[in-house]
């Protein structure tokens, strides 16, 4: 089936060729760091988690965001999501490939990932996050592989694949809760430091994975011949709304627990993120940003006519794509280094070799998802050949 994404258009040719130009620049970039060192990243000895983490973090929620097509289609055989399953799963693929990659070029030297390997520490969380992510990648894959060839040859899945979905289920949890206990392990940090981080890390990631998703689905109903109906759009997007409702809630609870406790532990890195202290504000206009398209973004989805408007919904789907990111793919991980043990503000600033491979991963990452979509709209495509040709 890898064949079907050796042939495409032009306009096809050009993005596969235009992601791989900005992957070898990336890697480019990554050789360079993995000649000198970390040192040509914008981390300290106060900031030790920076870019890298803080999109690994972001992408392990992405990656769990297919859940929230399984669920309705496996469990409550929700057909209408029968098209898209495919997608969520081939996307959660995608994710994980591209967290993996985040933690590669975030340990300096590749090698010590042998030592996770060789030298397993079942004690660590580090540890079951390698586990859980690795077995989700295989999980997806194997999954949407196998259902698409055979759906290729024209037969129902077997049925241990019905299994297998089963498992991934609640191991889509299982990955972006021991991601938060990376975080709310760490008594250190006190803006981590609070039981509800794994529920507020899947709120996050049940509106931004499937917002994302509803918006491949729009850019491929638009330029490829795979369709997406409207009510399965308009009920993802009703997800979406919801889990970002509850997104905004969790984060309010944690500002009245820190400001009604009058801890001043809890109460400095709010002040540092949406105010600033002593002059350090770098990340105050991240953060209202972020705030202000989070609110935009549910109002809009609340709103029936925008809702139903394919450039009110994609609007409103950024909104909470991008607020998302922000928060969680900035703010919640450098915020939580202010101040450090001693007290002390020390402001992180990415480099540009950092910056640049960041790019190149997610230029990988896309890169993946595009073959992995390409080859189910080939499928799809020969299938529909095949129906037409019984017919006649």
């Amino acid at each position: 089936m890898l064949e079907k994404a050796l042939y495409g258009s032009k306009r096809y040719y050009a993005w596969v060729g235009l992601l791989l130009i900005l992957s070898v620049i990336g890697l480019a970039a990554y050789l360079k760091q993995f000649n000198y060192g970390l040192g040509v990243t914008g981390l300290s000895r106060d900031v030790s988690w920076g870019l890298y983490i803080s999109q690994f973090t972001f992408m392990v929620g992405v990656a769990a965001s297919a859940v929230m097509v399984a669920i309705p289609y496996y469990l409550h055989d929700y057909k209408t999501f029968g098209k898209i399953v495919i997608l969520g799963e081939f996307l959660a693929v995608a994710a994980v490939i591209v967290c993996i990659l985040f933690i590669f070029v975030d340990l300096g030297q590749p090698t010590r990932l042998l030592n996770i390997i060789l030298h397993p520490t079942p004690s660590s969380i580090m540890f079951w996050d390698m586990c859980v992510l690795t077995g989700y990648l295989l999980l997806n894959f194997i999954i949407g592989w196998t259902v698409l060839g055979y759906e290729k040859k024209g037969f129902p899945a077997p049925r241990w694949v019905k299994i297998l979905t089963y498992i991934a289920i609640p191991w889509a949890v299982s990955i972006h809760t021991v991601t938060a206990f990376l975080y709310a392990g760490l008594p250190g940090k006190a803006y981590w430091l609070t039981a509800i981080m794994a529920a507020r890390f899947l709120a996050s990631a049940f509106a931004a994975g499937p917002a994302l998703l509803i918006i491949l689905c729009i850019i491929l109903r638009k330029w490829t011949s795979f369709k997406t109906s409207n009510r399965a759009i308009q009920s993802l997007a009703t997800i979406v709304v919801y889990a970002m409702i509850a997104n905004v809630f969790f984060f309010l609870l944690e500002v009245f627990t820190a400001f009604y406790s009058n801890i001043p532990g809890h109460i400095v890195t709010l002040q540092y993120l949406f105010a600033g202290v002593d002059g350090y504000s770098n990340l105050v206009p991240i953060m209202w940003i972020a705030a202000i398209l989070a609110f935009l973004g549910i109002i809009l989805l609340l709103i029936p006519q925008v809702r139903r408007n394919e450039k009110g919904l994609i609007l409103a789907l950024l909104s909470v794509f991008v607020a998302a990111w922000l928060d969680k793919g900035i703010g919640l991980v450098l915020g939580g280094f202010v101040p450090n043990a001693l007290g002390h503000i020390t402001e992180y600033i990415p480099t540009v070799t950092e910056l640049i491979i960041i790019m190149g991963v997610y230029a990988i990452g896309l890169l993946v998802l595009t073959v992995l979509f390409k080859v189910v709209i080939g499928v799809r495509e020969q299938g529909m050949v095949g129906n037409h040709s019984e017919g006649f």
